[in-house]
């Protein structure tokens, strides 16, 4: 009978999150620069250059793919002959391995997990509490699948109960589009089909934990129906268009991962879960000899891109920009941005809104200036700042028109993802603009950034506002000041080039 130590189990929990915040799984590797090589859209192709060199250099210097490092999901299949020397549940053994690793000053992960979700909001710091799914089998043996899901992949999760006659295919089909590129693809696609409500949304999560395998599944044929619905839906989404971070392309998803479960006779529940540009997961086994070893892939697993910047990219001074300096930028033109950027994102854009309404004198003067919207991770020895992607612009809609009029008088943003129409409409009225940076690239675009220094509400601790110093910062304009998005134009220009090849074809 295997005994399996307290400690043996923390170190592991602690060194598989570590682990999954700097390494992308090999097989996503593969398959995101197969898609760069056959990607036509030079949008798009760029967009995947920056997320696998970012990929390599966080392999290098073991700093995390993404700023947002995810809410600790573990999956356990517990041998049924476990026995186990420990003080702590399973829970609390969970949570310790996740405090380790989120507050390791070696490599230290941005806490994201906030207590009293529907009241005060209170970040707990270290990220715990995990979300802990156990399932008892047979055996002597422990596994784990830790995975880190991070906010704008995990929002557009959806789920409906379809009538029995009802097409899975149709309804994924119909939602694909409204997911927004909030959640950074090209991606995986985790479908759940079945069982009741929360099977199949566990369902669709455990599915992402597969690997990548569609390709070989392409050359050998479909030889089930969920197989099918795999390969269809993959060809499908893609001839949507929505390509590399929705702006437009080849490629919206790498895979599409199907589990099923039977269901009452009145019920064809599905849920669809999105993994993003960020994939972040690993397995380790236990069995009674110490603490797992992870060992990191090799150097070789990552393509050498030799991606020095935007093609043909017009670099721009934020100091001194005024609102006139804008108006001749278009929608889908590269820009490097050098001089002073503020930061801030929900948290600081309530406080900003709260206070005007109070009549309360702002604490930043946020005239003719640009925000972006990050929550960064904490710097390390000779780092200004840690990894510092962009977060999920669509949050921040519901403010745009308070920053862009006076008393604050912002003229442009920096986020990942579209606009909603009140926005867009407000960036034209105010002849503003937003510009995006590319989601899975925190790491490089951190390498912009020479100072840092926060400016107000210190105690939102990432999401406090900040000013960077950067250098050179790729950003693409994707909504100019005449309403134009390339988040419109994009999908929709490749979706049609992608109609006419099948026309012609």
């Amino acid at each position: 009978m295997t005994l399996i130590r307290q400690d043996d189990f923390i170190e592991s929990i602690a060194a598989a999150f570590q682990f999954i915040a700097v390494y992308h799984p090999p097989d996503f590797v593969a398959a995101m620069h197969a898609a760069w090589q056959r990607e036509e859209s030079p949008a798009a192709r760029d967009a995947l250059a920056q997320i696998l060199v970012n990929s390599r250099l966080c392999a290098e210097g073991r700093r995390p793919i993404c700023q947002d490092t995810g809410m600790a999901v573990v999956f356990i299949k517990l041998g049924m002959q476990v026995r186990w020397q420990a003080g702590m549940d399973l829970q609390t053994m969970v949570d310790e391995g996740v405090r380790r690793a989120y507050t390791d000053p070696g490599n230290p992960l941005r806490a994201s997990v906030l207590a009293d979700p529907a009241g005060a909001r209170r970040n707990t710091r270290d990220n715990t509490p995990a979300v802990v799914h156990v399932e008892l089998v047979p055996g002597d043996r422990l596994e784990a699948i830790c995975a880190a899901k991070g906010g704008g992949s995990e929002n557009k999760a959806r789920f409906t109960v379809l009538n029995p006659a009802d097409s899975v295919v149709d309804w994924v089909l119909d939602e694909l589009p409204t997911l927004g590129a909030g959640w950074c693809p090209p991606g995986i696609l985790g479908i759940g089909i079945g069982g009741t409500p929360e099977k199949a949304m566990l369902l669709a999560k455990e599915a992402l934990m597969e690997p990548i395998d569609i390709q070989a599944l392409r050359a050998r044929g479909a030889q089930t129906p969920i197989e099918a619905m795999r390969l269809e839906l993959m060809q499908r989404i893609n001839a949507l268009g929505i390509g590399a971070q929705g702006l437009g392309g080849l490629t919206t998803v790498l895979d599409v991962k199907i589990r099923d479960y039977p269901t009452h006779a009145a019920s064809l529940p599905v849920a669809l879960i999105p993994n993003c540009a960020a994939t972040r997961h690993v397995h380790f086994s236990l069995d009674g000899s110490g603490p797992a070893r992870i060992q990191p892939p090799p150097l070789s697993t990552w393509p050498d891109i030799a991606w020095q910047g935007t093609v043909g990219a017009k670099r721009v001074n934020l100091d001194g920009l005024r609102l006139e300096d804008v108006v001749d930028w278009r929608a889908g033109d590269s820009l490097l941005l050098s001089g002073r950027l503020l930061t801030g994102r929900d948290a600081a854009h309530r406080r900003i809104r709260e206070m005007i309404a109070r009549g309360e004198t702002l604490p930043v003067d946020f005239h003719g200036r640009f925000i972006y919207y990050v929550g960064p991770v904490d710097p390390v020895e000779g780092e200004a700042v840690g990894p510092a992607g962009p977060t999920t612009a669509t949050r921040m809609d519901e403010y745009t028109d308070t920053m862009l009029a006076e008393p604050v008088g912002l003229i442009g943003m920096i986020g990942k993802a579209e606009r909603g129409p009140e926005a867009i409409e407000s960036i034209r009225r105010h002849g503003a603009v937003y510009c995006i940076a590319v989601g899975g690239a925190a790491y490089l675009v951190a390498r912009a950034i020479r100072s840092a220094r926060v400016l107000a509400f210190p105690e939102l601790g990432m999401e406090a506002i900040y000013e960077f110093e950067v250098a050179d910062m790729p950003v693409t304009v994707a909504v100019d000041s005449q309403g134009n998005s390339v988040h419109e134009s994009g999908p929709r220009a490749w979706r049609l080039k992608l109609q006419a090849q099948n026309l012609a074809a």
